[in-house]
């Protein structure tokens, strides 16, 4: 280990030498300084315009595949032409889900029925509430059905949760399960109930999850959701359209037949905390572990089966609808076929003040501010693609289609995908990314103030959530629009918010009116967000030599390699070990290629054909290298899926799972404990060995 640890000094002082050249890196046309550059940038962002775009984005609810979500799509377009940015649409058509029928009665064994009108209430002075156009609390692709049976609360609803009723002795099976919502993608709610047996699900927002635990009263007088929200989505654990899986959904497209694809199994209803309660309280039996218990007015949560019952009942309706993403382009002066793409989606379950348009506001400031900066003569060297993104919320729709639409060209010529979905949320900065991704991210958080008042930058800011550490990068799962690119494309991305907890998410109440007097009172998280996320893309679309960093690659496999060790003494991790040096070696040599670069662009003297081929050549091998950890037949499972360091958990989509192929096989192998599924296993981690040889080999840039 002494050679890693010399290995790993060495590769430090490239990388602090190379990021020296940070600042003076970039733009030397058009009489722009790099910093000359992000000042007129970032000085020209304005929290008024940025509330003004918000503002009109929702002013009506727009659900994808209605006449007031294509009306955005205009809205989006034409500011993206005003700002000197050419423009077009991307259409598709794609299967769709909408509510038609829905009630729930509770059953109580004194006879007694008690009807729900599943109905979020208005609230004094917020004039959105009223609005009739608001889709009604459902979950997109429900299966429609009727059933009356006994109530189990399950928690969660994780596997873990289930484990435990069956423990205690629990049976769900015919029952109608009850889940606060939250620790899990709803989709794995619903697929965990079926498997446990249940003949239904019921869905709620938890005080404890969504309003502070009740101790600060709700909406308007708070932040924290009313009692009557309720949280929408799609439970669909698949992306893009359900009817083209792994091809785009153009006009003349092959489709399968609805019988083909696999909706979820049982019907999943959402409903409010104050919907909750009165059927968790007729609730009996043992009372539940104190992790189990919640915020609402119970004198405990309790395990029992029944003896309440409800009569649950949804239909819905699947439909063809068309679906619009804008895109918007800005020319490369250079390299103009080498894209840097910015992505937001625009569709939302009710106004999507946060969740998406904070971020489409965000996207359309930053088109502003580049706009402002082309008619001062300035022109990035690569291309720069702005996406906003449509059918988002039915399960990553617009964007995997575009991208399964566009495959061929994104594979050779993207350099990074930026996304932002809910740009703002909450009060605390967020950053994920593939690792060689992290620095370029860091850096850039050094030069936007924190919009929170409390420390200089950023970073600092930043920093102090990781006790005045280094930030805390987090790594992409899934649920939202980077997936595509990323998982199924291997192009390198990011994505950015400000979030803790976001109570309003998918409910009635996330409108103007909460982020004007909550979420972002004076617009100034939202400049936060579009300076790092320009800033981002000025630096990846100028530079000229990209700044990525693959040696940070290296140290987050040595880590997952180690924990492999300790799995089980069934297998062996050792492939692992000698591909990870491989990796690290090739980064440091392409650590001093890059230092190299930057000292003769630094210089000027990047004029001859011949030097020009080199940095050519040096920025393909970074851009192209994150292919390399693609697996053509994709996970085992699912062929979409082909990431093998980083994929959806399958425990919850929401999350990261690192090695998600190796992950799902030692989970089999553990359960199933014979020579197969250890064999199994094994096949995995060679499958990862040889991917992480194959990257080490490319960033080489020489045949083996």
């Amino acid at each position: 280990m002494a050679s890693v640890s010399r290995c790993r000094c060495c590769l430090l002082s490239l990388v602090l030498l190379a990021f020296a050249f940070f600042s003076s890196t970039g733009v030397k046309d058009s009489g722009f300084t790099l910093d000359k550059l992000e000042d007129e940038f970032l000085s020209g962002l304005s929290n008024n315009t940025i509330s003004k775009f918000l503002k009109e984005l929702t002013l009506e609810p727009h659900v994808a595949g209605t006449a007031e979500d294509l009306a955005t799509a205009k809205y989006v377009f034409d500011h993206f032409e005003a700002s000197g940015i050419v423009a077009h649409y991307s259409d598709y058509s794609v299967l769709l889900s909408y509510p038609i029928r829905r009630s729930l009665s509770l059953h109580l064994p004194d006879g007694s029925l008690k009807d729900f009108t599943l109905k979020e209430e208005a609230v004094e002075g917020d004039p959105y509430s009223t609005n009739p156009k608001v889709i009604p609390t459902f979950f997109a692709y429900s299966p429609s059905g009727t059933i009356s049976s006994e109530v189990v609360y399950v928690n969660y609803g994780r596997e873990e949760d289930f484990l435990t009723l069956k423990d205690e002795g629990v049976n769900v099976t015919g029952t109608v399960v009850i889940a606060r919502i939250g620790k899990i993608f709803r989709g794995d709610i619903a697929a965990n109930a079926a498997a446990a047996g249940a003949a239904a699900a019921i869905t709620y927002s938890d005080p404890f999850d969504y309003a502070g635990n009740g101790s600060q009263g709700y909406y308007p007088s708070s932040q924290w959701l009313p009692p009557s929200g309720v949280q929408r989505g799609s439970l669909f654990l698949t992306n893009g359209d359900p009817l083209t899986p792994g091809w785009p959904s153009v006009p003349d497209a092959e489709r399968l037949e609805i019988s083909q694809v696999q909706f979820p199994k049982i019907p999943v209803l959402p409903v409010s905390a104050q919907d909750a309660l009165p059927i968790l309280e007729a609730l009996t039996g043992k009372v539940a572990p104190q992790e189990w218990q919640g915020g609402l007015q119970l004198s405990s949560y309790r395990l029992g089966r029944g003896p309440a019952k409800v009569k649950l009942s949804y239909e819905g309706n699947l439909t063809m609808a068309p679906i619009r993403n804008v895109i918007g382009m800005i020319t490369g002066s250079e390299e103009p076929d080498r894209y840097i793409l910015l992505g937001n989606h625009r569709d939302a379950w009710t106004f999507g003040a946060a969740d998406p348009n904070s971020g489409t506001a965000c996207l359309l400031e930053i088109a502003r501010g580049f706009g402002n900066l082309l008619s001062l003569g300035w022109r990035p060297r690569r291309t720069i693609i702005f996406c906003s993104w449509d059918a988002e919320e039915f399960g990553l729709i617009g964007s995997s289609e575009w991208v399964e639409r566009n495959l061929n060209l994104l594979a050779s010529r993207a350099v990074a995908y930026l996304n932002v979905d809910s740009a703002v949320g909450g009060p605390n900065f967020d950053g994920r990314a593939t690792p060689q991704l992290d620095n370029i991210l860091l850096e850039v958080t050094k030069k936007v103030k924190d919009p929170n008042s409390v420390y200089g930058t950023v970073y600092e800011a930043w920093s102090a959530l990781n006790g005045h550490g280094t930030p805390n990068i987090g790594r992409l799962g899934s649920g939202s629009d980077f997936s595509a690119f990323l998982h199924h494309a291997g192009i390198p991305s990011c994505d950015i918010r400000y979030q803790t907890l976001y109570p309003m998410y998918h409910s009635l109440y996330d409108d103007y009116n909460w982020m004007e007097r909550f979420g972002d009172p004076m617009f100034h998280r939202h400049v936060a967000v579009s300076g790092i996320w320009g800033l981002l893309a000025i630096h990846l679309a100028g530079d000229a030599v990209l700044s990525f960093n693959y040696a940070n690659y290296a140290d987050e496999l040595e880590v997952i390699f180690d924990n492999l060790l300790q799995a089980s003494e069934n297998i062996t991790a050792n492939p692992l070990f000698p591909a990870i040096s491989k990796l690290r070696a090739a980064a440091a040599q392409l650590g001093a290629e890059m230092i190299q670069m930057k000292i003769f662009w630094l210089h000027q003297v990047l004029t001859d054909a011949q030097t020009l081929s080199k940095l050519r050549s040096l920025n393909d091998r970074m851009l192209l290298a994150e292919r390399s950890f693609l697996d053509p037949s994709g996970l085992t499972g699912t062929s979409w899926y082909k990431h093998v360091i980083y994929g959806p958990s399958g425990k919850n989509h929401y999350n990261s799972q690192l090695f998600p192929g190796v992950c799902d096989a030692l989970a089999a192998a553990m359960s199933i404990n014979n020579k197969a599924s250890w064999n199994a296993l094994q096949h995995e981690i060679w499958k990862v060995a040889r991917a992480i040889t194959n990257v080490a080999h490319f960033l080489s840039g020489e045949l083996h």
